[in-house]
This record gives C-alpha cells, structure tokens and sequence, in this order.
C-alpha cells in the first residue's frame, strides 16, 4: 500500500537558501518542543564572485555552477510550504549587472522568488543570526567575511546599534592579490592594506561606538578556530594569534602547498584572502579577541520567519526545550538548580564563581543533569554529557558548551578529572568548584520533595568545603548519611577535602 503525505504535515519545516559570492547554502529545520532542530544542511561552493568581471559582468561558467547547485537544492523544496521557504541573494547578485538573466533561470528552477538583499539588510539579518543563537546582554561587535562583501555591525541584545558593508572579501581578494598563488608577503601586505583603506571609512564611527565582545560569523573565523583548538590554544582569536598563523601560511610559500596544522582541506583556497581582511580588521578596529558566533546570515533569515521564537532569552529557550525533548521531571531540575543556586551564593565571595558566567552555566546543568534518565538510569550522566557534547546549543560558546558537559558528566558517581582539566576558556578550578556545587546540590535533593530540603550552610576555607547541617537532620535520614559519607570519599579520592557537620 502507497502512503502520501500531505503538505499540512511539513508546516513545521523550514528551509532557507543563501545565495552567497562564495558558497551556496540550504539550512533546513523542523520546530520541535520551542527549538529549532536542524534536519538538513547543504553546502556546495559556487565561488560566484570569481565569474564578476571589471565591468561587474557575471560570466556564464559563473552563472550555471548557480544553476546546477540550486538544481540540487530544488528537490528538498517540493514538499515545504512557500510561506515557510525564504531564498536570499548577497554581494555577488547586488552587484551583477546582469542579475536578471541569473536570477530569472534560478527561479524557474527553484520555483520560489529569490530575493537580494542589500548591504545594510544583510548585516541587520547577520547581526540578528547571531542573537538567536548566542547569549550576550552587552554590547557586541558581529563580523562577517564573505565571498564578495564584510558585513560589521555592533549591536545590543535584539537590537544592531550600527550597520555596515564592506566592499571586500574572500573570493574577490583571492582573485586580486593571490592569483598568482603566491603565499607571499607582497602579496598578503597588499590584501591587508587595501582591507584596511576599506574599513578606515567606518573606523571612527566603530571606535567611538564601542562594544564589550567581538564575535566572528563566517567560515574565515571558524577556520581559524579550528586551527587554534588543534595546535592546542583555546578558542579566542587574537591579532598576535593571527600574526602567528600569517607566518604559517608564508612558510608555505604556494597555495598548492599550503598545510596549516588543523585547517581543513575545503577552507584552503580562500583562507589566505579571509586571514588577511581579518588581520586589518583587528588593526584598525583594535580588536582584542574574537570567538566564534552560532549562527549568522541563514540563522537570521530562519528566524525571522519564526515569530514564535523571537525576542526570548536564548540559552534559557535552548534548556528548557531539551527539557521538554527528553522528559526531565522539571520540578526535581529547578529543586536542584535552587539548592545549587542557594549554595553558590554563600561560596561565591570566597570562589568567585560569576567569571565565564559560571552561576549560568552552574544552573543549566542542574537543569539538565537528569538528561540522560531517558536513556537508562546506571550511567545516565554519560548519557545525558553525550548528547549535550553532540547537540547545537543556541546560546552556549563551544567553550560554554565544554563545561556544562563536564558539569553533567561529574554529577554523581566517580569524578572524571580529565573532563574537567580539558577546558579551554574556563579556568578548570572554576569548572572544579560548580562541580562540586552541583553534586552536593543533587544529593541534598534527592528525596524529591520541597519540604525534605534541608536547610544547609556551607564555608568554603580555601578549597575546603564545610557543610553544616541542622542538628539531628543526618539522625533521621540515614540515607542522606550514607550518600554524604560516600560524597567525601568520592572528592577526597579526587584531591579535595568535604566536611559535613
């Protein structure tokens, strides 16, 4: 027997197509339990760019690498309703004069309207890509390096404050200061100067604007942290770090020869060009470190077509829909996510435990550490550290993501160090003490119930803990006694001293 499913089965799909100078790209989404879970994504490199000549012509060769590539995506489409399909064009279809002979065949093969978005809108749509999928109150600096144009922006939480798009990228500088395919340094000083006569026309404007965290969105910058992580650095680019990498690449003298350690083989060809415009961008906008952002220009796209997930606190919108998908008893996370709260703040004038937004992160693993119970209950914290090791966090740093693992992973049971000790922009003595917070937070909660809490007092004396208790409290709950008493074996094996009074 034939089954069809209708359309009205697929209305919680999305999908957005991005038109870029360099790559084309289809992310592809289903709403799930308040969250987007992504279901598909597609990646072909068009390098659309590299067919725009002097006279800004787009050459056919150009124009039917587009052609065959949305051939591609088309077939994923045909089932998604158009309301729920949105196709943007950037820097290369802006400036092509010949746009229309493009975008009048890739129509009629998509079968769905493609739209090319300005300078300005693309950086508005980046910058929004960007607070959906991190969590950040102060003001930041978003940079985005694509094939044709920079988009930089610096916004406050929703809100991009100032918008700019830059006549430079990756593909186009290729084309003009590395097509002889020469590492050399001629030619890496002639892309940075020209990106930095680019970026001095906004500089001021940037400068006297100001932002607290700078965040990279493109595939220059995930390069480059990729690179960092596998010569053993943490995640946070610097214009030192940037200059080190910039001597790597001229060692190697030709493209064809270009072997960084920990850049990928499908990143090769434009990295020179992106390093270089990144270079002069920490220069003239005197950056002092970049991370990593988790979304951009698609993300933005997707969810402006999601009012439902607008304008919401992002990592808590990420936690409680892992909730809800893995059917954590939500009163039991909160009643552990309190006493682990109640805790920490009489230890935070010893430990300082807001650095790295540790009391954040100390309550969304007490949220989630039962994340694992729907596997099975023996090793349910390995379980629930898996999935959240493997899982796209909206609103969690890799380096965020890193220490919630470890924070699930060491909750009961035997203390793993070398999770803990693997931390990159944490400190792993703080990764140490939220530890040590959580598991008494889940032991004194482990009868279930408000009104077992006891009510507790903890010291922190260097890194000894000290934990009073009401008198008599441990004489009418043996139980608690004996997982108390098991929890100072456990830390002291550990190296750390627990005292319970």
């Amino acid at each position: 027997m034939q089954f069809e499913e209708s359309q009205s089965q697929h209305n919680d799909i999305y999908a957005v197509i991005d038109l870029g100078s360099n790559s084309f790209h289809m992310l592809m989404v289903k709403v799930v339990a308040g969250s987007v879970q992504v279901i598909g994504r597609v990646k072909r490199k068009v390098r659309l760019a590299a067919g725009l000549n002097d006279s800004l012509v787009l050459s056919k060769e150009a124009m039917t690498r587009g052609w065959e590539c949305l051939a591609l995506f088309a077939e994923r489409l045909q089932d998604i309703p158009a309301s729920n399909i949105r196709i943007v064009g950037t820097a290369t279809l802006r400036l092509a004069r010949n746009v229309k002979t493009f975008l009048t065949e890739a129509e009629q093969i998509l079968g769905h309207k493609i739209e090319v978005i300005s300078g300005e809108e693309e950086a508005r749509i980046i910058y929004l890509g960007v607070a959906h999928t991190s969590n950040c109150e102060a003001n930041r600096l978003v940079i985005d390096i694509g094939g044709a144009s920079t988009e930089v922006v610096v916004g406050q939480g929703f809100q991009p404050l100032l918008l700019s798009s830059l006549n430079m990228g990756c593909v186009t500088y290729l084309e003009r200061y590395f097509q002889n395919n020469e590492l050399s340094e001629s030619n890496f000083n002639a892309a940075i100067a020209a990106a930095e006569l680019e970026i001095h026309k906004v500089a001021d404007e940037y400068l006297a604007q100001g932002w607290q965290n700078a965040v990279g969105a493109s595939g220059t910058v995930q390069a480059l942290q990729e690179i960092l992580v596998a010569q053993g650095k943490d995640e946070v680019i610097t214009l030192s770090r940037l200059e080190t990498i910039l001597q790597q690449a001229l060692a190697c003298g030709h493209m064809d020869q270009l072997a960084i350690h920990g850049l990928a083989q499908e990143r090769k060809q434009v990295f020179p060009s992106g390093l270089a415009i990144l270079i002069a961008l920490f220069r003239v906008l005197q950056i002092k470190g970049m991370t990593l952002s988790g979304g951009a220009l698609r993300e933005g796209v997707l969810y402006g077509m999601l009012s439902q997930l607008q304008h919401q606190d992002v990592r808590a919108r990420t936690v409680q829909s892992m909730m809800v998908r893995y059917f954590i008893d939500q009163q039991q996370a909160n009643r552990v996510a309190d006493m682990a709260a109640m805790l920490a703040q009489q230890l935070d004038p010893q430990w300082n435990l807001q650095s790295f937004e540790g009391l954040s992160i100390l309550r969304c693993g007490a949220l989630l550490h039962e994340l694992g119970l729907l596997i099975e209950y023996k090793n349910h914290h390995h379980h629930g550290a898996y999935i959240i090791n493997h899982a796209e966090l909206p609103g969690f740093t890799r380096a965020q993501q890193q220490l919630l693992m470890a924070l699930v992973y060491n909750h009961r049971a035997d203390l793993n160090k070398d999770i803990l000790a693997r931390q990159t922009m944490t400190s792993v003595l703080l990764a140490v003490r939220l530890t040590r917070i959580l598991r008494l937070a889940v032991i004194l909660s482990m009868r279930r119930r408000h009104e077992a809490l006891p009510a507790v007092q903890v010291q922190a004396q260097a890194e000894g803990l000290h934990l009073k208790l009401p008198d008599g409290w441990l004489d009418h709950h043996p139980l608690m006694r004996a997982e108390l008493e098991q929890e100072i074996a456990y830390q002291q094996q550990a190296g750390w001293q627990l005292m319970v009074h």
